[in-house]
């Protein structure tokens, strides 16, 4: 079977909604290290990874939002989409103290090679969504681990990240700070704008609105828990939007 770089569904929807996950999968293709990374399934089963959880919810988003998605095929690990082609963690060597034995003497035959194959047919397929219509919303999923090595509890349920363009994610902190059960962190629990990442390449520099979810793993990791959440999300994503007048 010839190896995809990314899946789409849904793509005649209608919405204005185009929902995103740049991390959906741990997998490692063939033509990378014979389809391995060097790490135990422990850790290939972790964040550093994927985002664990964010695929399933971003497949239920799309579906509740009426909305095309789009989803990676690749681990972060083999090259991760989410970053500039110039940014030096393109290609990850060491990751939460894990060293990746696969990546260790990557150079640049490796790098051109993951580009050529995972990272630019992704974005390709991305930019052809993003601009089938010109009122496109986007929408990137993605989740984040309870706690690094070494670091202290993360207690957010849900992040919101944005850089410069608030339109959208500010009234979207809001409505979600309404919400007596959640713990809510605005560009939280790390920033949100890297020069060149997804949501600067395909939303920003066009001015299309934007946002980005960060739901912490541990919440996201069954079926049920990914509907649950995507449930109590679309009608509030779709709230602020009209409210927006974006």
């Amino acid at each position: 079977m010839t190896y995809r770089p990314y899946h789409i569904i849904g793509e005649n929807r209608p919405s204005r909604w185009l929902v995103t996950c740049d991390h959906a999968t741990n997998t490692v293709p063939p033509f990378v290290n014979d389809g391995s990374l060097g790490l135990p399934p422990s850790d290939m089963n972790r964040h550093i990874a994927y985002d664990v959880g964010a695929a399933g919810v971003t497949r239920a988003l799309a579906e509740m939002l009426d909305a095309p998605a789009i989803l990676t095929n690749f681990s972060r690990l083999v090259i991760d989409p989410n970053r500039g082609e110039d940014d030096p963690t393109l290609l990850m060597k060491l990751y939460d103290g894990t060293i990746i034995p696969g990546n260790r003497h990557a150079g640049q035959k490796d790098l051109d090679q993951r580009l050529d194959a995972c990272y630019r047919p992704y974005h390709a397929a991305l930019s052809d969504l993003v601009n089938r219509r010109k009122d496109t919303v986007l929408l990137a999923v993605h989740s984040f681990t309870p706690r690094l090595n070494g670091y202290a509890p993360r207690p957010w349920h849900i992040g919101i990240l944005h850089a410069d363009d608030t339109r959208f994610a500010t009234p979207l902190i809001t409505r979600l700070r309404q919400e007596p059960d959640l713990c809510v962190g605005e560009n939280e629990p790390y920033g949100g704008h890297l020069p060149g990442d997804s949501i600067d390449r395909h939303a920003l520099q066009q001015g299309r609105p934007n946002v980005l979810i960060e739901l912490r793993n541990d919440l996201i990791g069954t079926e049920g828990q990914q509907r649950a959440w995507a449930k109590r999300l679309a009608p509030i994503l779709e709230q602020v939007l009209t409210d927006s007048g974006l």
